[in-house]
């Protein structure tokens, strides 16, 4: 498997999507109600952000929210891998722009 590798797809705004649920706060009374607390701010970027890591708690309150399984919010597929673009010796450009070398000249030259 030389050149792929494994990524983790996180599917929580669709799945909120099929049930109804568009706002992030939308998740805050339900997971009240599961014993799970988080702040807005987290449950924000809960939603709009793949976590490197979930608290089981709130992994099971999720599904049980959305109705759906563990694998049905982290979808695991294998993605090829990219090869990094070579580097210009004229250092980093924006499309085919590249940086000018600037003279510094003294006042009065």
């Amino acid at each position: 498997m030389s050149g792929n590798k494994m990524v983790a797809r996180w599917n929580l705004r669709q799945l909120m999507a099929e049930q109804g649920m568009f706002a992030t706060s939308d998740l805050l009374e339900p997971l009240h109600e599961r014993g799970v607390e988080l702040s807005r701010q987290m449950i924000h970027r809960v939603v709009t952000k793949t976590p490197q890591r979930i608290n089981l708690d709130l992994l099971a309150a999720l599904c049980d929210i959305l109705d759906c399984t563990p694998n049905d919010l982290i979808e695991m597929r294998v993605e090829q891998a990219v090869a990094p673009a070579a580097v210009n010796d004229a250092g980093p450009g924006i499309g085919n722009l590249r940086p000018i070398r600037a003279k510094v000249r003294r006042p009065g030259e």
